[in-house]
């Protein structure tokens, strides 16, 4: 499991949101289990590395109180793929365990697929090749009696 380092932040909008992103941090929520939410900013690399691998759960200890959170919505900038703005929700331990299990479930059908279908690219690769084969002595084939029947022929002349 990740862990993250958030810092309160007490001021809010457009232009508090654009100060952050250039001190490198990016503004995130907190919230969940009836809770109120937390406004916080997070370390934007880190963030960005612990996002990369699609992570169920992250602790993020959030003014000296740790959490286990799992990332609910991500805002991306269209154009500079940055993301803008994370809103991540509080989980129960069982909460996490339930959302690794899944992940490791889907992450697993994902690789049986892709062996699937490099098998099956493996197999068309394969006909299309004997294909090919078979198209090419079958054409040698015809050019050899061709010569044969031109040189017959020229012969008989």
């Amino acid at each position: 499991m990740s862990k993250l380092v958030a810092e309160a932040r007490s001021d809010f909008g457009k232009g508090a949101a654009r100060r952050l992103r250039r001190d490198g941090k990016i503004p995130a929520v907190v919230y969940g289990h009836g809770t109120s939410p937390v406004h916080v900013a997070l370390d934007a690399h880190e963030l960005t590395l612990i996002l990369r691998k699609k992570p169920a759960s992250i602790d993020v200890t959030v003014e000296g109180k740790p959490q286990t959170v799992a990332p609910r919505d991500l805002q991306i900038d269209p154009v500079t793929r940055q993301i803008e703005h994370v809103d991540l929700v509080i989980v129960t331990a069982a909460e996490a365990a339930s959302l690794a299990r899944e992940q490791a479930e889907s992450s697993a059908k994902a690789e049986a697929d892709a062996i699937a279908a490099a098998e099956s690219a493996a197999a068309k690769a394969a006909a299309r090749a004997e294909r090919q084969e078979a198209d090419s002595t079958s054409a040698s084939a015809s050019a050899d009696s061709g010569a044969a029947e031109s040189a017959a022929e020229e012969s008989a002349e």
